[in-house]
């Protein structure tokens, strides 16, 4: 079946571990996610009223929901550590957390422009009404005493947030993290929300390693945002947050974090330099494409979808309907790339949600055909590691 689309105008283990019969209905569709593949991470192109509404749809719903919150320092970690990358990819939603990423997706043609700072999500929500009724949140983490006094402040005000719930688990590894003791606890409170201040990488392992054992629908890493909260830490004005020069603020006030930034400047740097340029020079080259269209063929055990032509956002409709169908047949998912001329960040971002599909399932996407060409493109986006699943 040939099929012309018109333009409208992980590492296995943690995909296992994810992987649940009750992830077919725990989620809305991740197609139908407005994301994007900015390299090698994904981030959905949504405003801060979109987000309340999939949180607030998420607490009703009951089911798991891990918001991610990718900034700069993701970006690098999310380079050479396969775990932490696959904690961001199996996320529900991903926010641009960091004004560096708003100028990388400008320079790409990338249509996100609102950073959604986690700090500025907590914030949103102590907000009265902010998603039409008062959420329960439990705190967890953060240096001794800071999230019982954040705790307190938040129960003192008929806000957005009723803090039911407050624990410091102290340091040690994941497991030792995740004892049934303090995974009863949590459970316990009847918490909507559970607000982690782990650091980024325990942080998100720890939800990942937790997925299905915690009943608190919305779960994400809110970082830092205990010590502003707390008032421990005074939070950057708007004026410089808004610049994207916050990190000499955090340095002003946390002098310790130097190294972070500057080792995380030097990696932006050297990604701009050798991804982001390319990328940019690629694009000015891709005028005339071809019009995508698609071939479905399939046997008893897999489906292949051959792409010809151009796999750009203006195509993406189509190309959903095509996915869709392919993952509702239950059988394995192959991409032929033989005859794909580009790939753009929105196509990334969909073959992303169809392997995120596919993990919580027990299976994997699968691509054959990638030219040298693609390949490039592939590695420029550092979506390489999706071609590792190769036919």
């Amino acid at each position: 079946m040939l099929k012309t689309l018109r333009a409208p105008g992980a590492s296995s283990d943690l995909a296992e571990r994810v992987a649940d019969p009750r992830s077919a209905c725990a989620s809305p569709d991740d197609l139908s996610r407005n994301i994007f593949g900015l390299l090698g991470i994904p981030v959905d192109a949504l405003d801060f009223p979109s987000l309340l509404r999939s949180m607030d749809l998420a607490t009703r719903a009951g089911s798991p929901f891990l918001i991610s919150t990718p900034n700069v320092n993701f970006l690098v970690k999310s380079q050479n550590n396969r775990t932490f990358r696959e904690s961001i990819l199996l996320s529900d939603l991903c926010l641009a957390d960091g004004m560096p990423l708003i100028w990388i997706a400008k320079l790409l043609r990338i249509p996100i422009h609102e950073r959604i700072a986690g700090s500025d999500l907590f914030g949103r929500l102590k907000s009265a009404n902010a998603t039409g009724r008062r959420l329960r949140v439990f705190l967890l983490g953060g240096a001794e005493g800071l999230a019982a006094t954040v705790g307190a402040k938040l129960n003192a005000k008929k806000g957005g947030l009723e803090c039911v719930g407050v624990l410091n688990p102290g340091f040690g590894t994941i497991e030792e993290m995740s004892s049934p003791k303090i995974v009863d606890e949590i459970n316990a409170s009847n918490a909507d929300l559970i607000a982690v201040f782990f650091g980024a990488e325990k942080a998100q392992v720890w939800l990942l390693h937790n997925h299905w054992r915690l009943r608190a629908p919305v779960r994400a890493q809110f970082g830092a945002t205990i010590a502003f909260e707390a008032g421990s830490v005074r939070r950057a004005p708007p004026m410089l947050r808004s610049t994207g020069f916050e990190w000499l603020w955090r340095i002003k006030e946390e002098p310790y974090l130097w190294r972070r930034y500057w080792n995380d400047g030097r990696a932006l740097l050297a990604m701009l330099v050798t991804c982001v340029l390319p990328l940019m020079l690629s694009e000015r080259r891709m005028r005339n494409l071809n019009k995508l269209s698609i071939a479905r063929s399939d046997d008893h055990g897999s489906m292949t979808l051959a792409l010809s032509g151009a796999a750009v956002a203006a195509y993406v409709d189509g190309a959903i309907e095509q996915l869709r169908d392919a993952l509702d047949s239950g059988k394995r998912v192959i991409v032929d790339l033989s005859n794909t001329q580009y790939i753009d960040a929105r196509f990334f971002g969909l073959f992303l949600m169809v392997r995120k599909q596919l993990a919580s399932r027990g299976q994997k996407l699968l691509f054959t055909g990638a030219s040298a060409d693609l390949r490039r493109i592939f590695r420029l986006n550092r979506f390489e590691f999706l071609l590792s699943q190769e036919v």
